[in-house]
């Protein structure tokens, strides 16, 4: 962190850097954040709505046009993972054919900006990056997510040279160490080359285990720089602490992630991320949130935790999921009438969440907002949309980390 900058009274801020290194930098309006890239001698104003924080920010001045371009490809890919979301169930022909198009439409605009504006290398690292990677990414999704979608596998059936592009991706890229396109991608990558195909002796607690410390060992021989190494160990350490539940295997996996990661403060991280889902084991109680019912009154959610209870969550800002996630649920309300369904809406304001609710009708849903997201992320371990916790007969913890897409999910209702 370099500074915190206040707003005055007229909700304007301003900082002044003598001996700024050009480069890409980051600012945040918790909880979101976007990137700026500096040049030397670059002078630039932003315009952000705190509401509609990634589509209302525009640059303008010395500067402008080379940022102006990173948050209209943010947007474009913003608006393609909407898309996407179903495209994942299609076969492999015609999901190649649409990732392909996309692709090369995406590929057009990056050409035309970049003669236009005549960028430096410099800043093409990241240029480029934001539009490779969020085509390479959806391929190595693709496997992933279409198997846990529709059960199909697969892996086997992918031609021999799916992956080649890999051949060319510089994996110790200290400059692409911070920004989110590259290592998401690297996440991605790793979940697919740390996968253990022949596994029917393993039990999913134990698999998950086994899966996460090859994706480490991988990382660990593929990854040189300590700093790109560290970040996509941290990655791989929170998404797999807050998808297993079982405490005998979290420490065995720390004390495999410490012997390979060299970032102190990062573990600390870690250690207080294990200590949170400590509280959210089976049979405990769900530890209690302050949240907003439709009349704009403060609930806590102690008074809607009863017995057969299931909570999901969404945003306005993914409508693709937040429509399908409902849609999923009523299917689940009419096939398992005796639980309660509770829709929890995060990182929006309360006219953001009241808005999207007036163009939809569902009927039997709990419809709740929680207007403090840092609260229930550290007391409910909430990193992803797709999480669902579900509380048993007695109204306590059944299972705090479950995907409600997951082609298994209803194996968990009784």
């Amino acid at each position: 962190m370099i500074d915190t900058i206040k707003l005055d009274k007229n909700n304007r801020f301003f900082i002044q850097f003598d001996s700024l290194a050009p480069g890409l930098y980051s600012f945040k309006h918790e909880p979101e954040y976007q990137y700026v890239y500096f040049d030397k001698n670059d002078s630039i104003m932003v315009r952000v709505n705190s509401k509609d924080f990634d589509e209302s920010t525009v640059f303008c001045g010395r500067g402008e046009e080379k940022n102006n371009f990173l948050m209209e490809m943010y947007l474009k890919n913003e608006k393609d993972k909407i898309k996407m979301f179903e495209c994942f169930d299609l076969n492999f022909e015609d999901f190649s054919k649409q990732i392909d198009v996309t692709y090369a439409n995406q590929t057009k605009f990056y050409t035309t900006r970049k003669e236009q504006i005549k960028w430096n290398d410099d800043f093409d690292v990241f240029a480029k990056a934001s539009l490779d990677f969020n085509y390479f990414s959806k391929k190595e999704l693709y496997p992933i997510v279409h198997k846990i979608r529709t059960g199909e596998d697969l892996i086997e059936k992918l031609p021999g040279n799916y992956y080649d592009y890999r051949k060319n991706i510089d994996f110790n890229n200290v400059e692409l160490s911070s920004y989110a396109p590259y290592v998401m991608y690297l996440s991605y990558m790793l979940n697919n080359m740390g996968t253990i195909n022949y596994h029917n002796h393993f039990t999913q607690t134990d698999l998950a285990l086994k899966t996460n410390i090859n994706k480490m060992t991988i990382a660990d021989t593929l990854i040189k720089n300590k700093k790109v190494k560290n970040t996509i160990l941290n990655n791989i350490a929170f998404t797999y602490l807050l998808e297993d539940q079982n405490m005998s295997n979290n420490n065995r996996f720390l004390e495999c992630y410490n012997k390979i990661s060299t970032d102190r403060s990062q573990k600390n991280e870690i250690t207080s991320i294990c200590n949170a889902i400590q509280m959210l084991k089976v049979g405990d109680s769900l530890p209690e949130v302050s949240l907003l019912n439709s009349n704009g009154e403060e609930i806590s959610s102690s008074s809607v935790s009863k017995p057969n209870t299931i909570f999901f969550f969404w945003t306005a800002k993914a409508t693709s999921h937040f429509e399908a996630v409902h849609k999923k649920v009523l299917a689940l309300k009419s096939k398992f009438p005796q639980y309660n369904f509770v829709s929890i809406n995060i990182n929006d304001s309360e006219e953001e969440w009241l808005n999207t609710l007036t163009n939809y009708k569902f009927n039997g849903i709990t419809e709740l907002h929680c207007s403090n997201f840092e609260d229930i992320k550290n007391k409910w371990a909430i990193n992803k949309i797709h999480r669902t916790i579900i509380l048993g007969e007695k109204g306590r913890i059944e299972n705090a980390f479950v995907n409600i897409f997951d082609s298994q999910f209803e194996d968990n209702l009784k």
